[in-house]
């Protein structure tokens, strides 16, 4: 069964412009997926919530972001929406990705919508020190485990970056895992798209050693 198609530029806060573009977006995933499987294919009936809002909340969570990095951005969950949602207030997000057949669809997702988006077709070790004192915010959705997150992105959280990590409900499991090496602030939100989810606002971060 497929989800009902009541989401608007209204429900969702943005204007129809970008509302467009997601759903340029979201037409566009469906087509290559049948040939390049970019995503879970239990995921289809629920593309607007599953992927799309999930990811667009993330936004307001970093409403002065200017410079905004996003690690395994898969077939650009959250940073092509990001990049798409966050254009109109001169958003710029950088997408790494190591798959090519996905940085090819995020490249072509760029050019179809226009929107300032980055494309690092490489392992994310070796863009991350790039970023360091440059980047507002750094994000990862299903990629890892809090703790290798962590490691991942130390050196960008200890120059005031910001870690935005959404996470199911193994959550504060995470949290306490990753508390063995590190210590850091953590904002525990809610998610707006599943009830049982969180997102990580992570920041001040030390290691124990």
């Amino acid at each position: 069964m497929t989800e009902p198609r009541m989401t608007t530029a209204s429900d969702l806060n943005v204007s129809r412009e970008t509302f467009e573009k997601l759903e340029l977006l979201e037409r566009e995933l469906r087509r290559w997926q049948a040939i390049k499987n970019l995503v879970g294919p239990a995921t289809l009936t629920q593309i607007w919530d599953r992927h799309i809002v999930d990811s667009l909340q993330l936004l307001d969570l970093a409403p002065d972001a200017g410079t905004w990095l996003d690690l395994g951005s898969g077939a650009g969950f959250p940073g092509l929406v990001l990049a798409i949602a966050g254009a109109e207030r001169g958003l710029n997000v950088h997408l790494v990705e190591s798959n090519s057949r996905k940085c090819a669809f995020l490249r072509h997702i760029a050019r179809l919508t226009g929107v300032s988006a980055t494309i690092h077709e490489t392992r994310l070790e070796t863009v991350v020190p790039t970023f360091v004192g440059k980047a507002d915010v750094v994000s990862a959705r299903a990629l890892a485990s809090l703790a290798m997150l962590l490691d991942w992105t130390a050196p960008l959280l200890k120059a005031g970056t910001i870690g935005l990590f959404p996470k199911g409900r193994d959550a504060e499991t995470e949290l306490t895992e990753a508390r063995k090496k590190w210590t850091f602030a953590a904002e525990i939100l809610p998610s707006l798209t599943d009830s049982e989810a969180r997102i990580l606002r992570i920041t001040s971060i030390e290691s124990h050693s």
